[in-house]
């Protein structure tokens, strides 16, 4: 039974109409946006969550967009005790707070296909790595993973899940500013991960002297899908073949975020 169906009865037909049926689940947390017209509905939204979802413990209430450097929002508890879960996917554990570091379970193929693709003793760069679920499973394929990661809660978060995984021996954690890292790594990588903020795809061009001819970056943009065939030029301008492109996930009217398998010509 869907949300909406759940709740009728107990909420008015416009009202119900305002609701979603669609929230976002992270580890025990249930993660909703109520319209500021229906904040009376709140407690019977979370209720019905809770009883159709038995795993869920806590319900949030969006408030805010994301915001800061941080890409943290603001929450207002509808139902539980706290904001710190443990998010599961593929068989890796994440621990994490919710309401103070970023963390996006759609993703989770998308980590699943890339971690396929890693062999072992690559040289691996992920800049914006939040709490590590791209981290965590291209180590445990065997690659040396070099986390950088400018939100210091997200970095404590991110060294006990290498520590929860059994991975700490292969990963390196860099509290610091993404756009600052061919400053920092006199070095170059067998392949890049970038899960690009929304605005932040210069990072893109900041990493070229990183990447080894012939490797992979593997970049996330969000983008109208009319924008797509003119940033395959741009890509293959700045020194990328472009191997695949693929829409995985909409982010808004219109706006999709879109995966670029690139490899350095």
């Amino acid at each position: 039974m869907k949300l909406r169906e759940q709740l009728r009865g107990t909420i008015s037909e416009e009202d119900l109409s305002r609701i979603s049926n669609r929230f976002h689940v992270i580890g025990d947390v249930a993660i909703v946006s109520v319209p500021p017209e229906l904040k009376g509905c709140k407690n019977d939204i979370a209720s019905a969550i809770i009883s159709r979802c038995k795993n869920i413990k806590t319900v949030l209430n969006k408030t805010s967009k994301l915001e800061g450097e941080r890409r943290v929002a603001s929450f207002e508890l509808l139902a539980g005790v706290g904001t710190v879960t443990l998010h599961r996917e593929f068989g890796f554990a994440y621990r994490l707070d919710v309401a103070k570091v970023f963390f996006n379970s759609h993703l989770s193929h998308e980590r699943n296909r890339i971690a396929s693709k890693v062999q072992p003793g690559e040289t691996v760069l992920i800049p914006f790595c939040g709490v590590g679920p791209f981290v965590v499973p291209l180590a445990a394929k065997g690659s040396r993973v070099f986390a950088l990661e400018s939100n210091p809660e997200a970095c404590r978060w991110l060294a006990e899940n290498i520590r929860l995984n059994g991975v700490v021996d292969d990963v390196v954690i860099i509290n610091g500013d993404a756009f600052g890292a061919p400053r920092m790594l006199k070095m170059q990588f067998d392949r890049v991960v970038i899960p690009t903020p929304y605005g932040m795809d210069a990072i893109l061009e900041s990493i070229v002297p990183l990447v080894r001819r012939g490797s992979f970056v593997h970049f996330y943009s969000f983008k109208k899908r009319y924008q797509i065939e003119g940033l395959i030029d741009k890509y293959e301008n700045i020194g990328f073949q472009v191997e695949l492109c693929r829409k995985c996930g909409n982010v808004a009217p219109g706006v999709s975020r879109w995966a670029f398998d690139l490899v350095k010509s």
